[in-house]
């Protein structure tokens, strides 16, 4: 077996929910349990792997059940609430990879990082906070919690009030010195869930949680430049990334250089909601110096990996 080199893999919080009969953690264990077997399948190819996973829906679940229980104890603060979700699904991914790898006889351990993502303090988002999180409430609720929590609320495009925080840029990982010495050692390192947890450096230099939303893709950017990994790889619900989507004239890509991916997002080709991110990400870490980015959707990655499908951005 040929090594490949470090890739990095960043999963969604949607990719663990199959749809809305399927929410629960039960449900979701079985979703993990089969992109575990694709894991292994790049293992087998020969890649040491960095697992990233989003985990929007599952916070979700927790600041619905804090704002339900509010009235007897007290909420969750944000931080607190990623750092509950990244070890839970850490500790799905862990136990989902230890039975597959223990079934296929692959001699390599999982292990989950809690980690923090450093943004600037005075990052412009922080005085504009725009991504909705939580329930939706009418207007005197919400107004009656931003006043108690120092929430900030808006309207929410006619279907209620919602809670709001910032979504600033990452700008450093608190823990890529160890997942940089755990993934050299061979271990699948689960990390950076949610994009990390967001925090900030006070006038000390002393860390501080802060309510806010990290961008995943972006964050597992970040931390496959920060490991000088070869592939960041951003599975999808689509096997290949298109043109014109959804349109008479859509095509399919297999390869997109810097310079065409730049040219297509300036062509609004790529939705601001779901693939723009994503392929924004693979022209930061590309630019930046990475071998390659991979769009494809889980079933596909190995393949992908081996260059028979999915959507390659390359210098």
């Amino acid at each position: 077996m040929t090594a490949r080199g470090l890739a990095v893999l960043a999963i969604g919080g949607n990719a663990l929910i199959r749809d809305r009969k399927h929410e629960s953690i039960p449900n979701q264990y079985d979703m993990v349990c089969a992109l575990a077997e694709d894991l292994a399948g790049m293992l087998e190819g020969g890649w040491n792997i960095v697992v990233t996973h989003g985990n929007g829906p599952q916070v979700g679940f927790i600041l619905r059940r804090s704002e339900l229980s509010i009235a007897e104890v007290p909420p969750v603060p944000m931080d607190y609430a990623g750092a509950d979700i990244q070890g839970a699904v850490g500790y799905m991914f862990v136990k989902a990879l230890r039975n597959v790898f223990k079934r296929r006889r692959i001699k390599r351990e999982a292990v989950a990082v809690v980690t923090q993502t450093v943004v600037d303090r005075n990052d412009p988002a922080f005085a504009n906070p725009l991504k909705p999180i939580g329930s939706h409430m009418d207007e005197a609720r919400a107004k009656q919690l931003a006043a108690k929590y120092r929430w900030t609320v808006r309207e929410d495009a006619g279907r209620g009030w919602r809670r709001v925080v910032p979504s600033p840029q990452p700008k450093a990982i608190i823990e890529t010195g160890v997942i940089r010495a755990l993934a050299s050692q061979g271990y699948v390192v689960v990390a950076c869930g949610g994009g990390g947890i967001p925090v900030i450096e006070d006038e000390n230099g002393d860390l501080q949680g802060v309510e806010a939303v990290i961008d995943k893709d972006l964050a597992s950017s970040l931390l496959a430049r920060s490991l000088e990994a070869d592939a960041l790889v951003l599975p999808t619900g689509v096997e290949k990334v298109a043109l014109d989507f959804n349109k008479p004239t859509q095509r399919w890509l297999d390869r997109m250089t810097l310079a065409e991916a730049r040219q297509h997002q300036a062509d609004d080709q790529f939705d601001k909601g779901s693939m723009g991110p994503k392929v924004a990400a693979l022209i930061d870490f590309v630019g930046n110096g990475g071998r390659f980015g991979l769009i494809t959707n889980p079933p596909n990655v190995t393949r992908a990996l081996r260059g028979e499908t999915g959507t390659r951005v390359v210098a």
